[in-house]
């Protein structure tokens, strides 16, 4: 598997995520909600569920189009305003609480996955075992450093490692973290 392709044919996610996605183009809503709707997304309502391929191809579709750079960017924004559990207060506990997230947001089969492991006092290693394109995984795991380290807001924190990479076939990615 690559990036693109969903894992199982029958997964789902959850419609809350597709709006979200849709609020934060901007002045390029009504571009985003046609391309979702050639993919079979028409209307996304919270609390829906919807075909995670269709919503894969339409990412495909926006790299395709706009550019890869949108990803990252359109990435960065959802987790700074999306709902987070008040015992969430630090990026280390973000971090490990990523791949909860994750799966309440996806269902009908294998998803996927995200694993944080702790490597120093401030730092660690995420590996992002899902269909999503390394450039989307980047801009969410850069969001949430930003929503949790505000005090460094220029910092570069996340960094993809080399190996393995999911633009080169690879269901993974890594990247390093410190904070």
């Amino acid at each position: 598997m690559a990036q693109y392709k969903a894992f199982a044919p029958d997964v789902e996610v959850l419609g809350d995520v597709v709006l979200s996605f849709v609020e934060v183009m901007g002045a390029f809503k009504s571009l985003a909600e046609g391309i979702l709707k050639d993919h079979g997304i028409v209307s996304p309502r919270s609390g829906q569920w919807y075909s995670q391929q269709a919503w894969l191809d339409s990412f495909k579709t926006i790299v395709e189009q706009i550019g890869p750079n949108t990803l990252f960017l359109l990435a960065r924004q959802i987790p700074l305003s999306a709902p987070i559990s008040p015992q969430i207060d630090t990026l280390e506990k973000a971090l490990f609480a990523l791949d909860e997230a994750y799966r309440g947001t996806h269902r009908g089969g294998e998803a996927g996955h995200y694993t944080f492991m702790k490597t120093g006092n401030r730092s660690g290693q995420m590996h992002t075992l899902n269909p999503y394109p390394c450039d989307f995984d980047r801009g969410l795991l850069d969001a949430l450093t930003r929503r949790f380290e505000p005090a460094n807001p220029y910092l570069d924190v996340v960094h993809h490692d080399n190996a393995p990479c999911k633009k080169l076939g690879a269901n993974s990615c890594a990247y390093s973290i410190t904070w």
